[in-house]
């Protein structure tokens, strides 16, 4: 099984018409991914490999019956066409784009949680579920179908721990990219209880960095709700205070965010946290057998 998307899932591409947009909807479909159908305004009546584009987004899910949208659209205009995409009925959203205002995307956020759909970023490489969708940019080939739930704020730790998993033959039922962003959508404790509730996924990979207090707040969450063994690293514990470390939300505040907090509030919670990234596969593997 997986969380959020599957074999079944209909999608849509929203800036299908861009570079970005074309590049990865080839990408995507080569990946088994079901496009059926692109957004860009003014382009309606074009094709991009195959898949018909609209010009609105209710114009695309009314004749494609599509569940789901991905964005790749600039800074300027993702948030307008978040709330575009949530008025339209779709259910999850995937927001690649990176450097939406933080004024823009908290109306945004605000807008999806109003109508129920859910969104998964922005500044996200988006998920996938091994060998039946992909909604996003990360290499499809390093992952295999299994078991394992991956959550991450950083899209290149991620990818280091599905290529160790994949080469200790454990696959992953979904992996999942939160973005890096301080505001985002669906959080590390809202994925972790998905997890939870998937039959077929046995434990998770929890990836998070310094910054914010997502990574405490899953701790009190799996304290009290989580069954299933969980891995944990934290990155940027060497990270000064009050200075960006690559993500907008990577940044120390004085008396929070700092990663020893966060390991200490996650072991508390029984989570497995390891001090070296290149020790997760090992640690997933331990958990297992054991």
């Amino acid at each position: 099984m997986s969380i959020l998307i599957d074999e079944t899932t209909r999608a849509i591409v929203q800036g299908i018409t861009g570079a970005e947009g074309r590049f990865h909807t080839a990408r995507m479909l080569e990946d088994g991914t079901e496009i059926v159908g692109g957004v860009t305004p003014g382009k309606g009546g074009q094709t991009v490999e195959g898949v018909p584009v609209f010009d609105t987004v209710a114009d695309a899910v009314s004749e494609t019956g599509a569940s789901a949208s991905i964005l790749f659209v600039p800074p300027a205009s993702a948030a307008d066409a978040i709330m575009e995409a949530a008025e339209a009925g779709v259910e999850l959203i995937v927001c690649i784009t990176e450097g939406i205002p933080i004024r823009d995307i908290l109306v945004a956020r605000r807008y999806v949680g109003l109508v129920g759909s859910k969104l998964v970023g922005p500044n996200t490489p988006g998920l996938i579920s091994p060998g039946k969708s992909k909604l996003g940019v990360m290499a499809a080939h390093i992952h295999r179908p299994g078991r394992i739930g991956i959550v991450s704020r950083s899209g290149t730790l991620a990818y280091e721990v599905v290529h160790q998993l994949t080469a200790l033959d454990i696959g992953q039922s979904t992996c999942i990219g939160i973005g890096g962003d301080p505001i985002g959508g669906l959080t590390f404790s809202e994925i972790l209880v998905l997890f939870e509730d998937d039959s077929q996924t046995d434990g998770m990979v929890l990836i998070g960095e310094i910054g914010g207090s997502a990574e405490e707040d899953a701790a009190d969450l799996i304290g009290d709700r989580i069954r299933k063994p969980v891995v944990g690293f934290v990155a940027g514990r060497t990270a000064p205070s009050n200075r960006r470390m690559g993500h907008a939300g990577a940044i120390i505040t004085r008396g929070s965010g700092a990663a020893a907090a966060k390991i200490s509030a996650l072991r508390a919670a029984c989570v497995t946290v390891v001090d070296n990234p290149a020790e997760i596969g090992s640690a997933v593997a331990s958990k297992l057998s054991g």
